[in-house]
């Protein structure tokens, strides 16, 4: 708790909030389990019962909507591209120099 003594007010009320949150959706998430929201009946999956993927027949209610003319590779290429370009900001940012207050 003298950690807590040398915070600002505004330090303690975000730390609170954040604290405040994470219970909140925390127990939204056991309280959604306990009560079996969002489970199709007759369908038990155990665990995976969440994942859509594990609804039978589940591309009968995906396909008809997302059809595309662009081969999956061009998917995969835009990704990694992506992944690539984020990669070099990365490095860029970190190059841009060290923190103000002299710490790396």
């Amino acid at each position: 708790m003298s950690a807590l003594k040398h915070k600002t007010f505004l330090e303690k009320a975000e730390l609170i909030l954040t604290i405040a949150v994470v219970i909140f959706v925390l127990g939204s998430a056991i309280w959604i389990m306990a009560k079996r929201i969002g489970l199709v009946d007759g369908l038990d999956f155990g665990a995976g019962a969440y994942y859509y993927a594990d609804i039978p027949d589940f591309d009968k209610y995906t396909t008809a909507y997302y059809a595309t003319s662009i081969p999956y590779w061009v998917y995969v290429l835009l990704f990694l591209a992506w992944g690539f370009l984020m990669f070099e900001l990365w490095k860029w940012i970190d190059r841009r120099g060290g923190r103000k207050d002299g710490k790396t």
